[in-house]
């Protein structure tokens, strides 16, 4: 079924002007990030969290910044060093060269936070991440100032056995006080947001131009629904390539297939070379060279 699939979600690009990507965690899966579903994953992933039985929801919360910010920056520093280090997977290079093919391009809608499509070669004024990103920093203060300013220069010790950052966390160059991530976080009401304004503006201008518009979902699912709320309000053709949760209901035009982001795109990638839409893999950035080979 998966090759029918395949040759169909190939042909609807095939025919498209522009592609927009939605991804959420699932896209990071095959990098080998965590995705933090469900406490017992996130607690395999942070031991010293595990252990103290704090979950997810409440570590990823601004009242940690104030309260206990060795901790805060303990789990957000260990997320920071992480996405530093991953590389993006082939999927990522799949999908720059399909998007070069089309002529408007791509656009990336994400709430993932690591920066993995900016990793991959993706130019940053078409990436919007919704919920921020762990690689910019504001003040904690909303009192201060709404300036976002990046983290290059911050460098994490984590001691991983507490959990805790064991430098200095990053400091706001305006009060002085505790910086932290520029990420909307829960119960969260200071997140500056204006990094994403100036991304939905540049994405509303861009879609603008697109008359045959293709939207492909990558591991975005209903727990956190922003990312398959907005692909879903998308007009066009929608792909949807979810491993547990992949159906796009009967009145949608598009393609569904159960299966994990790369071996999705692999797919896809595959019956594009085969429609000759995507030059032959010796063309191709050599991340994606070995997948269209096989």
């Amino acid at each position: 079924m998966n090759s029918l699939e395949f040759s169909r979600a190939a042909e609807y690009i095939a025919n498209a002007d522009a592609l927009l990507i939605t991804a959420g965690a699932g896209m990071g899966v095959d990098s080998g990030l965590p995705d933090f579903r469900g406490n017992e994953g996130f607690w395999k992933a942070y031991l010293a969290l595990g252990q103290a039985r704090i979950a997810f929801e409440e570590i990823a919360n601004p009242h940690y910044f104030q309260t206990d910010p060795s901790l805060a920056w303990g789990f957000y520093g260990h997320r920071l060093d992480l996405y530093r280090s991953t590389e993006p997977h082939s999927g990522f290079a799949q999908l720059r060269a399909i998007s070069a093919a089309l002529p408007h391009g791509a656009f990336v809608f994400t709430s993932n936070v690591d920066g993995q499509f900016q990793k991959a070669g993706f130019a940053d004024a078409r990436v919007l991440e919704c919920h921020g990103s762990i690689h910019s920093l504001q003040c904690q203060s909303p009192a201060c100032n709404e300036n976002i300013w990046r983290a290059d220069a911050f460098k994490p010790q984590i001691d991983a056995s507490v959990g805790r950052l064991k430098n200095k966390p990053p400091a706001c160059p305006m009060c002085g006080g505790v910086a932290r991530p520029n990420i909307l976080m829960f119960n969260d009401w200071h997140w500056i947001e204006k990094m994403a304004v100036i991304r939905q503006e540049r994405l509303r201008n861009w879609l603008s131009k697109v008359e045959r518009l293709v939207t492909i979902e990558l591991g975005a699912g209903n727990a956190i629904p922003t990312v398959r709320r907005f692909g879903s309000s998308m007009k066009g053709t929608l792909i949807r390539i979810n491993p547990t949760d992949e159906e796009i209901g009967r009145n949608r035009e598009g393609v569904a297939l159960r299966l994990g982001a790369l071996e999705g795109l692999n797919g896809i990638a595959k019956a594009l070379v085969e429609r000759g839409f995507l030059q032959a893999a010796s063309k191709q950035p050599a991340s994606v060279q070995e997948i269209l080979r096989d």
